[in-house]
């Protein structure tokens, strides 16, 4: 009851996200996944959550060409801070591993022409046993603001889940108070969809820029393959509140860790694309083999991804255990939208076999045909004839991302 209380006597607008960001789905690195709550740095000098890494991988963003693709967020997630707030009732960040303050590394990463995201809890504490922003929501708000941080994520843990709505709410208005521009990040479906409450995807969308569906992911094409699933079974009640400025997100990136073949990093890169999912890396910048940059890279992936429609793709057929994703995409030709298609086998059985899908099949009718590109490929172009078919070799549980662009008309 007090809870409801605060939020009636605040006097704010449940629904005020206004903030004009996001407006393609953010790009950037975020340590959670790959660098976990690894805080020894005794054992770990060179891998534990502190400044010296995130300075580190800012330099590499800016040096190594992911900047010019598109990943412009260094996002700081759980166990950055102490594990008291200071004298005032703010924030802190821990004063060993983070010596010279976030205002300081916020100052470094924006110097590299990179912006600065930090992580938040809505609930008492963080999901890691931190300090969390309930009764500080405001403060955490302006205290970020402050810092000049340009994206916050805001996770749910020891919190109520009959209060995120307006809880959620109550932080998106404190945000845009502060007048500094910083996307948003929320989590409350990530704590009602497994429990078998749909969330309020109409208040996301007018609350949050980005929203975590469903379980963090892990270091396993089991992981993401999972998602992938639930993602599909959901897709018909989410794909129609995603679009520019407002995101659903299958969480990150683990493209170049330890869990994903080359083919099954293909496949990932090739359904969050297809599905215009915030493409956040999580790995070690440092360690990048050759062909798993090059997947991350991508300039026509990425393309795809940020396409300014901002349509989330959807799975529409299957045929011998490969799946088959669409998303229309621009340039639109004589009345016709390009496509984005993503093949992904669920085979295992040690074959590329070939797999053919009919333009009629799919809904693909432009009268002159198709020019297709294989996009992780460099194979030539090609066309297919109207009524033709889509064919590809599909590795087992990998994937294949292709673009076709409707033939225009002969001018006479």
């Amino acid at each position: 009851m007090i809870q409801i209380i605060f939020f009636c006597l605040m006097g704010i607008s449940v629904y005020a996200l206004d903030n004009g960001l996001a407006i393609k789905p953010p790009m950037g690195w975020m340590h959670w996944q790959r660098f976990r709550c690894v805080i020894d740095c005794e054992t770990y000098p060179d891998e534990c959550v502190s400044e010296d890494l995130f300075r580190k991988m800012a330099d590499i963003m800016e040096s190594e060409g992911y900047l010019n693709a598109g990943y412009n967020y260094i996002i700081v997630d759980d166990c950055w801070m102490d594990k008291n707030r200071a004298n005032d009732n703010r924030l802190q960040a821990d004063p060993i591993r983070f010596k010279s303050g976030m205002k300081s590394l916020g100052d470094y990463i924006h110097s590299k022409g990179l912006k600065f995201g930090i992580y938040g809890d809505y609930g008492t504490h963080t999901c890691a046993g931190y300090p969390g922003s309930l009764n500080y929501l405001e403060l955490d708000a302006q205290t970020f603001a402050d810092w000049g941080v340009d994206y916050v994520k805001l996770d749910g843990c020891y919190s109520d889940p009959d209060t995120m709505v307006e809880g959620y709410a109550a932080f998106g208005n404190y945000l845009n108070k502060t007048k500094r521009p910083m996307v948003y990040s929320c989590s409350w479906p990530a704590y009602q969809e497994p429990d078998g409450h749909e969330a309020d995807y109409d208040a996301l969308k007018k609350t949050c820029n980005l929203w975590r569906n469903w379980d963090d992911i892990d270091d396993s094409w089991s992981s993401v393959s999972s998602i992938i699933d639930w993602f599909t079974k959901h897709q018909d009640r989410l794909a129609p509140h995603s679009g520019p400025g407002h995101w659903n997100d299958p969480d990150m990136l683990i493209i170049g860790n330890y869990g994903l073949s080359e083919d099954q990093s293909k496949a990932q890169m090739a359904i969050w694309s297809i599905m215009a999912a915030p493409l956040i890396m999580s790995n070690d910048l440092r360690a990048m083999k050759t062909e798993f940059k090059n997947i991350l890279l991508n300039k026509e992936a990425i393309g795809i991804n940020q396409d300014a429609l901002g349509i989330q793709g959807k799975l529409i057929a299957s045929n011998k255990k490969v799946n088959l994703w669409t998303k229309p995409i621009l340039p639109k030709v004589d009345g016709y939208f390009s496509q984005a298609v993503g093949l992904v086998s669920n085979r295992t059985d040690g074959f590329a076999y070939l797999s053919d899908f009919k333009l009629d099949d799919i809904g693909l009718d432009a009268p002159n045909g198709y020019t297709i590109q294989n996009i992780f490929e460099n194979e030539k172009m090609y066309t297919i004839p109207p009524h033709g078919s889509i064919s590809a070799r599909v590795p087992p549980n990998g994937g294949v991302l292709l673009k076709l662009v409707p033939i225009p008309k002969k001018h006479l």
